[in-house]
């Protein structure tokens, strides 16, 4: 594989309770009990969206700083849906079902109209949302 970068390791041993490690740190995934799970960890949507939410708030973070911006905090609510694809007017799919993310930014600190617009326009490119927003190629094959 070209240019790997992250690379992750994914034990399941039974149920749905997922041990995600890489490197020296770890975290659980599972599903909820009304899904069938033991809801021990995020379900993958969860973590997913956290993807998007944490490069979000650190790309923010990096452009505050380095306009020295006085951005005190940063909230992100993130939500995922599956929507109809004919009640998507700007999207190219026309039948089934899509994805929809929404996301809200909310800023905090002495911070002017402008300086709130460009780190909202800014989150937008964060290598997450770059990521999901283009065509992707996922490569599944068996492992030795």
């Amino acid at each position: 594989m070209n240019n790997q970068k992250n690379i992750l390791t994914i034990k399941n041993f039974g149920g749905y309770k997922t041990e995600i490690t890489s490197g020296d740190n770890s975290i659980i995934a599972d599903e909820p009990v009304e899904s069938g799970g033991n809801d021990m960890g995020l379900n993958p949507y969860d973590l997913l969206l956290s993807a998007l939410g944490s490069c979000k708030a650190i790309t923010i973070r990096m452009f505050a700083e380095r306009k020295k911006y006085p951005l005190k905090d940063i909230i992100i609510n993130l939500s995922h849906y599956k929507i109809h694809a004919e009640d998507c007017k700007e999207c190219d799919t026309k039948e089934g079902k899509i994805d929809s993310i929404n996301v809200e930014i909310k800023l905090t600190g002495d911070l002017t109209e402008d300086q709130k617009r460009s780190m909202l326009d800014i989150s937008k490119k964060c290598p997450v949302h770059r990521t999901l927003t283009s065509e992707i190629k996922i490569n599944t094959m068996a492992a030795e």
